[in-house]
């Protein structure tokens, strides 16, 4: 069961998104939040899986939230939700630990299929995007705040292969194509990429392997 926690200020946002996630057999919505204050206290007591936060809330915004919410709870999986297709919201949310960026616009299917991504770790963000995305992050970000890998945290060169894949924004199910190799195969290597790496998501993972030149 994927847990859920709604933060937005507006109630009827809040309930339509209950409305439309609520009556998946494998989610249920455990809390809802009208502030990014109310949610860093619902956050720890609740223990979501997926937190849904609104990007532009009064008092305290959902992407100081996230920021201050990656520092308590670093595991739960934050998707902002916002009105904006904006590259600087995408670009700060995802700085901040996001897992994924959501229109408001989007379809009932496409929110379901986002909340069933990231709670298997994948990332809701458009190939193209992620990687513009990904390419400013790198730009952005001096390898020197890359130290070395102690031996035992280096990555093979089969789990490069698939951090590469995961860059370009292609599910396990892709990368298991394109390597022929089966889809577990691929989530165990994926997992033994985060662990290495220190990341909660496979966004996280691609921006540290841009970042550190781990991968082209």
């Amino acid at each position: 069961m994927i847990r859920i926690l709604l933060v937005d200020d507006q109630a009827i946002v809040r309930e339509g998104l209950r409305a439309m996630l609520g009556i998946e057999p494998d989610m249920e919505i455990v809390g809802e939040a009208a502030s990014g204050r109310e949610a860093l206290v619902l956050v720890p007591r609740l223990r979501p899986d997926i937190v849904l936060m609104d990007v532009r809330m009064p008092d305290l915004d959902g992407l100081t939230t996230l920021e201050r919410l990656k520092r308590t709870d670093p595991d739960t999986a934050v998707i902002m939700v916002s009105l904006y297709d904006d590259a600087d919201y995408l670009y700060r949310a995802v700085s901040a630990g996001a897992a994924g960026y959501i229109l408001k616009e989007a379809s009932r299917s496409e929110l379901v299929r986002a909340v069933r991504a990231t709670a298997q770790g994948g990332s809701i963000i458009s190939p193209a995007m992620l990687r513009e995305l990904l390419d400013r992050m790198s730009a952005l970000m001096s390898p020197m705040n890359c130290p070395p890998p102690s031996a035992d945290l280096a990555l093979t060169p089969r789990e490069t292969e698939v951090l590469q894949q995961v860059a370009l924004g292609k599910t396990n199910q892709e990368i298991a194509s394109e390597l022929i190799v089966s889809a577990t195969t691929v989530k165990t290597h994926v997992q033994n990429i985060l662990q290495k790496l220190n990341v909660s998501d496979r966004t996280q993972a691609a921006v540290v392997a841009l970042r550190c030149g781990l991968i082209d």
